[in-house]
């Protein structure tokens, strides 16, 4: 796996250094967010793990900027820990978000995490390895999800897992807890604030104003429902 860390820290890329030696990990560590920005570009990444305070760019800019040209996994670093920031964070398109100081134990789980979601698994070409509903299919072995039989190639991997579970649970009502718990897979250290931000953005790449298919149970949580007269936010 080839991972680009931007991170101005030594000391932490040093040590990232030394975990993904062990693992197997190609890395590559620049230390400005300019520079950073610039490498992604040059080359193919599986994940990008991005520092908020850079010299050059600050992080939540770069991560936005590069998830406007990539879907590629993209975990933060940062010393912020209010809740606000992490929404930022999220917002800016990470699809996860590492507090400092962090155990790199906990950072290489983080990692496999991640990208455990987003590789796609090989020879798998029956259609019946797609879920459908009216107007998506979507496979969780191929990593691929269609509107229309249109490829959606703009979705992060946290909303692709949100998008396939839904069209696999039509019409039920599912909870922040129960999504977190379900689609995230294992303890997240945020709030459930993180479930609003990934389905707010999924709805602007899958739906319209006027059939937005997940839909807003009020004090309760989500539905995925395709009709013209659901409920709608």
């Amino acid at each position: 796996m080839k991972i680009l860390v931007i991170e101005d820290n030594e000391s932490v890329c040093s040590m990232l250094e030394m975990f993904f030696s062990k693992e197997g990990y190609e890395g590559v560590f620049i230390h400005n967010g300019i520079e950073g920005f610039e490498r992604f570009n040059k080359e193919k990444w599986d994940l990008i793990i991005v520092d908020w305070m850079l010299p050059g760019m600050e992080g939540v800019t770069l991560c936005r900027k590069i998830r406007e040209l990539s879907s590629v996994p993209i975990i933060m670093l940062t010393a912020k820990d209010s809740e606000s920031d992490q929404v930022l964070g999220l917002e800016m398109g990470a699809d996860d978000y590492v507090t400092k100081p962090f155990s790199p134990l906990t950072l290489m789980a983080r990692i496999k995490a991640v990208t455990r979601r987003f590789q796609p698994v090989a020879d798998q070409d029956s259609e019946q390895d797609f879920v459908r509903s009216e107007f998506f299919k979507v496979s969780k072995e191929k990593r691929e999800a269609y509107y229309m039989e249109s490829l959606i190639t703009n979705l992060t991997p946290k909303e692709f897992d949100l998008l396939y579970y839904f069209v696999k649970n039509p019409r039920q009502v599912f909870s922040r807890e129960q999504l977190l718990d379900r689609v995230w897979g294992y303890q997240f250290y945020g709030d459930e604030r993180t479930v609003d931000v990934h389905i707010k953005r999924l709805r602007k790449k899958v739906g319209t104003a006027s059939q937005p298919f997940i839909h807003t149970v009020w004090g309760i949580g989500y539905k995925f429902d395709e009709s013209v007269n659901a409920d709608e936010e």
